[in-house]
C-alpha cells in the first residue's frame, strides 16, 4: 500500500507538533515558531505483531553495565583537541557552528589531513562543488589518497556510500543541505533536518564511527533548524570571531565526554587556521601605550587565563539623549556599569557618548571583567593613561563593591608571566593569595578605591 501523506505544524524550538497552525506553541510558549511540515505516513501494519524483530532489549543492573575506556583520537589540532577533551570519541557526533565564512569547512578539512593517518575519511559537502573542495586543499597544502570526496545532498546514498567505503570518520557539510527521501519538506525544514540527524546518529552509534557535522546558524546567532538537533548531538562547538579579524575562537556549549568551559584560539592565515598556544601574548600584541582608554583584564575562558584589552571611548553627546554602545560585552551589562559609576563614583556621564571594545573580537562574559570595563571608562573620561604595566580583574556590585571571583592565583600567575608588574584586585581575594615575584598586588574594598590606586599610583 503506497505511504500516505500529511501535514503537521512543527515548532523550530521544542519539536513540538499540532495538526493544525498555532502562533504560539503550547509546549515551550515562543511566538510564530510553528512551521508546516509535510511527512509520508508508514502504511498500516497487516497485524497486530510487534515492530522490534531480533535482540530483546532487557533492563540491565547498574552493577552489571560493564564501563570500558573511551577511546579518542587526536584531530592533530592542538586547540580543537583542547575544546573537545582530549579528542574525537569513537561513535560520537560533534557538531560545529559558525557565522558563514568564519572558517568551519577550512577547520574540518584541515582536521582530516591528521585523520587520514589513521583511517579513510569521507568528507560530504552539501554545498560546494568537488573542483571547491580541491581547491581549498590544494591552498592548505592536503593531497591524501584516503581522503575521499562525496558532493551529495541525498542522505540515502551518502549512507550507502559509507556502506560500501567503510570508511573511519565522517565529515557532513553541512547538516541544512541534506535531505531524506523519506520526507517530502524540503532540504533545512524542521523535519528534514532532525530526521537526517536521527538517521546519522544512528550510523555512528551502531557503526562506531565519529560524525563530524557542520551547521549553519539564524540571523539571530542560533543554531539553524530545531532546537532538538542540539540535544541529539554528543557535542556542540561554537566558532566564534569577527570575519575581518584574523582570530577565531572555538568554544564547547555542550561536551557528554568533556568539560564545556574549555575554549581554543586559532589565527586565519592565508594557509589556513593555525594555533594560538598563546593567546594572551597574541590579543595585547599592539596595544598603544600611554593612550587613555584601555585597560588590561585578567579573564578565566574555561581553565585556561586569557588577557584581554579592553577600550572605552567618552565623548561629549551631540544629540539629545547620550548614546550607550558596546561591541564583546554585554549591552545591558555595559549599561548597567555606567549607571553604577555615575551613582557610586560620582562621574556624571549622562551627557556623553560611552563606547565599549573589547580588541581581538571576542566575546567576554564573565563578571570578572566588570572593574576594566569601569577603569577603561573611566580613563577616557578623565584622559589618563592607565600605567602599561597594570592589569585589574574584580566583579563590581550595585554598590560599587568589589567581590571576589574564581581562579586568582591563576589570573596573578599569567600576568607575571606576561611581564606585569601591578595588579588590582578585589581585598577579598587576598586570603591565602601570594603574590608572584616582580607582581605587586593592590587589593581595592570599592570603585571608588580602585579608581584611586588606578590612577594615583606611580611606577
Amino acid at each position: 500500500m503506497p505511504a500516505k501523506k500529511k501535514t503537521v505544524f512543527l515548532c523550530t524550538e521544542c519539536g513540538y507538533d499540532s495538526p493544525k497552525w498555532m502562533g504560539k506553541c503550547p509546549s515551550c510558549g515562543a511566538w510564530n515558531t510553528m512551521v508546516e511540515e509535510v511527512v509520508r505516513a508508514a502504511p498500516a501494519r497487516a497485524s497486530a505483531a510487534p515492530a522490534s524483530v531480533g535482540k530483546e532489549s532487557r533492563p540491565v543492573p547498574l552493577s552489571g553495565i560493564t564501563q570500558d575506556e573511551e577511546e579518542r583520537v587526536l584531530t592533530g589540532i592542538g586547540e580543537l583537541d583542547r575544546v573537545l577533551g582530549g579528542g574525537i570519541v569513537r561513535g560520537s557526533m560533534v557538531l560545529i557552528s559558525g557565522e558563514p565564512g568564519i572558517g568551519k569547512s577550512t577547520l574540518l578539512l584541515q582536521a582530516c589531513r591528521s585523520l587520514c593517518q589513521r583511517g579513510p575519511v569521507l568528507y560530504v559537502t552539501g554545498e560546494e562543488s568537488l573542483a571547491q573542495i580541491k581547491m581549498r586543499a590544494s591552498r592548505l597544502g592536503i593531497d591524501r589518497d584516503d581522503l575521499y570526496i562525496l558532493a551529495e545532498t541525498d542522505l540515502d546514498n551518502i549512507l550507502l556510500q559509507a556502506d560500501k567505503l567503510k570508511p573511519d570518520y565522517v565529515v557532513i557539510d553541512s547538516i541544512q543541505t541534506m535531505f531524506s527521501g523519506d520526507m517530502t519538506s524540503a532540504p533545512g525544514s524542521v523535519g528534514q533536518v532532525r530526521e537526517c540527524t536521527m538517521r546519522l546518529m544512528q550510523f555512528a552509534k551502531t557503526s562506531g564511527v565519529p560524525v563530524l557535522l557542520v551547521g549553519h546558524i539564524n540571523k539571530d546567532g542560533n543554531i539553524a533548524g530545531p532546537k532538538v538537533l542540539e540535544h541529539m548531538v554528543d557535542t556542540v562547538l561554537a566558532f566564534e570571531g569577527e570575519r575581518h579579524n584574523s582570530y577565531r575562537m572555538l568554544r564547547a556549549s555542550k561536551n557528554r565526554f568533556g568539560s564545556t568551559n574549555e575554549i581554543g584560539l586559532f589565527e586565519m592565515t592565508g594557509d589556513g587556521l593555525i594555533d594560538v598556544p598563546n593567546p594572551s601574548a597574541a590579543l595585547l600584541s599592539g596595544r598603544p601605550e600611554n593612550a587613555s582608554g584601555s585597560c588590561v583584564v585578567a579573564t578565566i575562558e574555561g581553565s585556561r587565563p586569557l588577557l584581554s584589552e579592553i577600550q572605552g571611548l567618552v565623548t561629549k553627546s551631540a544629540y539629545g539623549s547620550a548614546r550607550r554602545t558596546s561591541a564583546g560585552l554585554d549591552y545591558n551589562r555595559a549599561v548597567l556599569l555606567l549607571a553604577i559609576l555615575e551613582k557610586r563614583a560620582g562621574l556624571m556621564l549622562g551627557a556623553f557618548d560611552a563606547y565599549i571594545n573589547v580588541v581581538g573580537g571576542l566575546t567576554l562574559d564573565e563578571p570578572a571583567v566588570d572593574l576594566g570595563v569601569m577603569l577603561a571608562i573611566v580613563s577616557s573620561y578623565l584622559d589618563r593613561p592607565i600605567r602599561h604595566d597594570l592589569a585589574v580583574f574584580g566583579e563590581v556590585g550595585l554598590s560599587g563593591e568589589l567581590r571576589a571571583v574564581s581562579g586568582a592565583s591563576q589570573r596573578v600567575s599569567e600576568l607575571a608571566r606576561l611581564g606585569f608588574h601591578a595588579c588590582i584586585l578585589p581585598a577579598t581575594n587576598m586570603n591565602g593569595l601570594k603574590a608572584p615575584e616582580g607582581l605587586r598586588l593592590m587589593p581595592v574594598k570599592d570603585i571608588r578605591e580602585a579608581i584611586k590606586t588606578c590612577f594615583e599610583t606611580e611606577k
